[in-house]
């Protein structure tokens, strides 16, 4: 009973983080309105396997490791935030350029590394392993068996993939991808800004610890 109780408490404060404003969901918003469903979908499930990673971290102990090498998490920060800032500049200065269509076999490669773009984008974030460390320590049980691991890895997984394939869908249906089309440039502009805006306040947040 008591390992129900904790994996319902710590899906339940996962589930508040996941759907709050970030670098992956500017990520996927994106992607859903400038690309296409399957790669904001392949973006999206590597959101979900990111959050598998942090999930796995924090059971192994993420947040002693943070306090008995806080110079680990600084170096975390830095590298997340100048990743995200590169990111925001490639968005911002693809502004102008125009949309490109794929097809075919090429349809399934854009979508791997949409994948993998997701998976990246979410890990880069040493805010988000934060967040799993800190509710992981706040509800794990003592000892737990390894049906519990499995089985809050796998709904971590649903929770995060699930979240955002959902936004994935709503925005790539045709009235958001036709008011993308109409603004592009500007959207394409306030995305890459929030972006980098993002990764700077992770660098300088860093600095100042």
């Amino acid at each position: 009973m008591h390992e129900l109780t904790a994996l319902a408490g710590i899906l339940t404060a996962l589930t508040v983080g996941v759907i709050s404003l970030g670098p992956s969901f500017v990520m996927v918003a994106r992607m859903a309105v400038s690309s296409s469903r399957s790669r904001a979908l392949g973006a999206s499930l590597g959101m979900g396997a990111g959050g598998m990673f942090f999930g796995a971290a924090a059971l192994l102990g993420l947040q002693g490791i943070f306090h008995a090498v806080p110079a680990l998490y600084i170096a975390l920060k830095v590298l997340g935030g100048l990743y995200l800032c590169y990111l925001g500049f490639l968005i911002f200065r693809s502004a102008s350029h125009p949309l490109t269509t794929a097809a075919g076999t090429q349809g399934k490669t854009t979508s791997v590394k949409s994948f993998w773009l997701g998976l990246t984008t979410q890990v880069s974030n040493p805010k988000t392993a934060i967040v799993y460390a800190s509710v992981f320590a706040a509800f794990l049980p003592p000892h737990f068996s390894f049906s519990f691991a499995a089985s809050l890895l796998l709904m971590v997984f649903l929770v995060e993939a699930g979240w955002y394939s959902l936004v994935a869908l709503l925005l790539s249906s045709p009235k958001p991808q036709q008011a993308y089309l109409s603004y592009k440039s500007w959207v394409d502009r306030a995305a890459g800004l929030v972006m980098f805006g993002l990764g700077l306040k992770l660098v300088t947040s860093a600095t100042k610890a």
